[in-house]
């Protein structure tokens, strides 16, 4: 991949020079509370290096959809305060994305120091469709680092957005792609390119909308797909059972049922569900046979003997990748599925990769430990799109400035 690199901006020396990092900054909030720290951790080694080295460091990142327009629930305060934490010395936050405040907190830093800017969602320009507007606010970025300033892209989970902060900016400054970014490429070349086999991938999350395409180009390259969560149920429906109140996507059963059909003998499904009759922690639970689930009652997570079948396919398996959790795993009644399959992840031999978002998070809430994996994602979305054989625009502009 030809791209300009980290190291080779730093080895044009970045002292007293303003960097902006895009950072994938995007963590789960439980008000003002960071209920998983995973991404911010994971953006730290460039920051620290890039302010150890004497640069200026602007940081820019999102949280969250907001309606391109501030709104308080989306700051990123808490980010700020962690991030300094983790640096060990204190970053400040700019009010706004590129406006006055912004220009004053940047216009301020010495040498080593880091800024954050605000939520740069809080600007339409950010995520509109017209090249013309995202192009004007990189511009922007660009004039806030000045003269001498650089542009590191390291944001892995936004790379596959074509969006101002991640793509038109890479055209507006001198551009290098950061260790964070590299390092995920490199892990998932290893799943497109030959990886050692058996190649079991694991699926799982609500929607089979969302993970349709990546199924449909994994399904001729893996030797075994293991499906759970919600997305199971359409599959179960497309073999003809009834799935109660379960999530269904009764526009993509046939789909489903054409999948397995070609590929039935690649597919593995749920034996047995946990079902209820709400989403709730204190109500009753059930585990019945994935052909038996009562009328109006949820599937909600995959049965032990489920879990049993999948665990005994990922145990020979010599490379895993896994998106998406087995159940509601945030309440205790349903999280045992994602909590088992996880464990099997963990403790076989297997080039084992999580594939970011909610997996993620789910290793380190039910307190999985993290060097079970060879790797943890940052990027869910990006690295199905990855997998998928899709262009990823930032990287993509990447390859192209660095030619």
């Amino acid at each position: 991949m030809a791209v300009k690199t980290l190291e080779d901006l730093l080895a044009d020396g970045v002292a007293g020079r303003r960097v902006l990092v895009r950072s994938d900054l995007n963590v789960p909030l439980d008000g003002k509370t960071i209920t998983d720290d995973g991404r911010v951790r994971a953006a730290l080694p460039t920051i620290e290096r890039l302010a150890k080295a004497g640069a200026k460091v602007v940081v820019a990142a999102h949280l969250g959809r907001p309606k391109g327009a501030p709104d308080p629930r989306y700051s990123l305060r808490p980010v700020a305060d962690r991030l300094g934490e983790l640096l060990g010395k204190a970053v400040r936050l700019a009010g706004d994305v590129v406006g006055e405040q912004a220009e004053e907190v940047v216009g301020t830093l010495a040498d080593g120091e880091v800024a954050l800017l605000e939520n740069v969602r809080f600007d339409p320009r950010e995520t509109s469709k017209s090249d013309a507007e995202r192009a004007e606010l990189a511009a922007e970025f660009a004039a806030l680092v000045g003269d001498g300033g650089a542009f590191v892209s390291d944001g892995f989970g936004v790379v596959h957005r074509k969006q101002a902060s991640v793509y038109e900016v890479a055209r507006a400054l001198p551009a290098y792609a950061g260790g964070l970014v590299l390092a995920e490429l490199a892990v998932l070349s290893k799943l497109t390119g030959e990886p050692e086999r058996p190649y079991v991938v694991v699926l799982g999350g609500s929607k089979v909308s969302d993970k349709l395409a990546v199924i449909e180009a994994l399904l001729p390259k893996v030797d075994t797909l293991l499906i759970g969560g919600g997305m199971a149920f359409t599959f179960l429906a497309a073999q003809g059972h009834d799935v109660g109140g379960s999530l269904l996507e009764r526009d993509f059963v046939d789909t489903a049922r054409k999948l397995l059909g070609e590929y039935g003998d690649k597919i593995v499904l749920p034996v047995d569900v946990v079902v209820a009759e709400a989403l709730a922690e204190d109500v009753e639970v059930r585990t019945v046979r994935a052909d038996a689930i009562p009328a109006e009652w949820k599937g909600l997570d995959i049965g032990p003997h489920t879990v049993e079948r999948f665990a005994q396919v990922i145990a020979g398996a010599r490379t895993v990748f896994w998106n998406g959790p087995a159940g509601v795993f945030e309440l205790a009644p349903f999280a045992a599925g994602t909590r088992g399959v996880a464990q099997a992840i963990a403790d076989s031999a297997a080039f084992s990769v999580v594939g970011g978002g909610d997996s993620a998070a789910a290793v380190r809430l039910l307190g999985l430990p993290e060097d079970g994996f060879s790797h943890i994602s940052t990027g869910g979305g990006a690295s199905l799109e990855y997998l998928e054989g899709k262009e990823l625009p930032g990287v993509a502009v990447l390859e192209e400035e660095g030619r």
